[in-house]
């Protein structure tokens, strides 16, 4: 045999080997091997305030499949993942033809975690299917669902290709809340007025007060944090303003005037901006924390400074009459004083520096009005600034309750009216009660 005849024969047996092996894939492949194509299947976001869809809420499903050569589609049967649900859903059927929609029409009955569609006539290569399902449930434990299903072409049922993931998350105990809100007529009629429901809508207060919350905590870290630093700078400037070195009191006049006669907004954008151009660079919130404290001294030493002068000069001469310096003057007799003074002072200016961090947001701190902004941007709507006032005034109000107490406390107590000791006073009841 020459070569060319067994160079033939090996083509042969490759041949058979190929045809063979492509027989054997053909058979080993599903029926639905031509099958109907899942296009897309996408939820629309049923989170308010938010963009993200939930489960256990109603939300729109949009599913799209093509019928591809050899399908003579009769009917779809979209199934969700157990605890997904389609009852009391109402779904828009179109049929298109290339561009053109089809006069092919369809009728959709859910059951449970199922949908099924049936059409007018059989839907043939190269027609779009497109289901608009709306108020279907994902199930409320969230996670990555896939909608798939079966469907019937030429009498057989076959299966559907999965759709992609569809990313849910879970229904929390807010979103309970915000659901129930939705459906509560007051409610509706309440947002039904234009300024109430843009700045007081009540489904946007919840979930703006569980969304704000870390921004707030932000706030709270960052003046809490600062406010020991304000008061040793401002004390140690006030100390300056009031010595008897002319370079001290320059120097403190100059910080001190600097820092109250600008605004902080420009403070800020100097660190934030400035510090890196000198290759300096911190953490955000450090800075933050940085550019409160340096503008808190400025006011805490003018109110260190006036309760300082505020303490009588008899108080000095009495303190040099007993031998004590300067120095032992100043920390054992006028500082004590002065702190029991101005209290409520520093206690207002402690206020006004929480609302101050507000102004952070303008170079991306991420605190409390940054989220308000953020979600505002999202929702359209004015409501989360509200409810960032909301948290204000939960540090606010009783802050300025205690500075009211303090100040009727000091008053009295100035003026020497004060409230006696319960034990002396029952002690004096009784000799009186002797005495008679």
């Amino acid at each position: 045999m020459d070569k060319t005849s067994i160079r033939m024969g090996a083509r042969s047996v490759v041949a058979a080997f190929v045809l063979a092996l492509a027989f054997a894939l053909a058979c080993a492949l599903p029926s639905g091997a031509f099958a109907l194509t899942t296009g897309s299947a996408t939820a629309k976001p049923n989170e308010d305030g938010g963009s993200s869809v939930i489960g256990g809420l109603p939300t729109r499903l949009t599913w799209e499949a093509t019928a591809d050569k050899g399908d003579s589609v009769e009917s779809v049967e979209l199934v969700l993942p157990e605890g997904g649900s389609f009852d009391s859903s109402t779904t828009k059927i179109t049929t298109l033809k290339g561009l053109e929609r089809s006069k092919v029409e369809g009728e959709a009955t859910p059951q449970g975690n199922k949908l099924t569609v049936k059409f007018s006539e059989p839907l043939v290569d190269g027609y779009l299917i497109r289901l608009e399902i709306t108020d279907m449930h994902f199930p409320s434990e969230g996670g990555s669902v896939v909608v798939g299903g079966t469907y019937v072409s030429n009498g057989e049922t076959k299966q559907l290709q999965d759709s992609a993931p569809i990313e849910t998350i879970p229904n929390t105990l807010v979103q309970g809340i915000v659901n129930w809100l939705d459906h509560q007529p007051w409610v509706q009629a309440w947002n039904s007025n234009q300024f109430l429901g843009m700045f007081f809508k009540p489904q946007l207060i919840v979930t703006s007060l569980f969304s704000l919350l870390p921004g707030w905590f932000v706030c709270l870290g960052i003046v809490i944090a600062s406010y020991p630093f304000a008061v040793v700078l401002g004390l140690v400037f006030a100390l300056m303003k009031v010595s008897r070195f002319k370079l001290l009191r320059a120097i403190a006049i100059v910080y001190i005037n600097v820092l109250r006669g600008t605004p902080l907004f420009l403070q800020i954008y100097i660190v934030f901006f400035g510090l890196p151009m000198m290759n300096i660079n911190i953490d955000n919130v450090i800075l933050g924390i940085i550019v409160m404290a340096v503008n808190s001294s400025a006011y805490l030493a003018e109110i260190f400074r006036a309760g300082i002068e505020s303490i009588p000069a008899g108080q000095y001469e009495a303190a040099s009459s007993l031998g004590m310096g300067h120095l032992q003057t100043m920390v054992n007799i006028i500082l004590p004083q002065t702190v029991r003074r101005v209290i409520p002072t520093v206690t207002s200016d402690f206020i006004t520096a929480f609302k101050d961090t507000s102004l952070l947001s303008s170079v991306g701190v991420m605190e409390l009005m940054m989220f308000s902004k953020n979600l505002t941007s999202i929702t359209g709507n004015m409501t989360p600034y509200v409810t960032a006032g909301i948290f204000y005034l939960i540090v606010t109000l009783p802050l300025i309750k205690v500075v009211t107490v303090i100040e009727k406390r000091i008053a009295r107590s100035e003026r020497g009216s004060g409230p006696r000791p319960k034990a002396k006073t029952a002690v004096a009841k009784e000799e009186v009660a002797d005495a008679v």
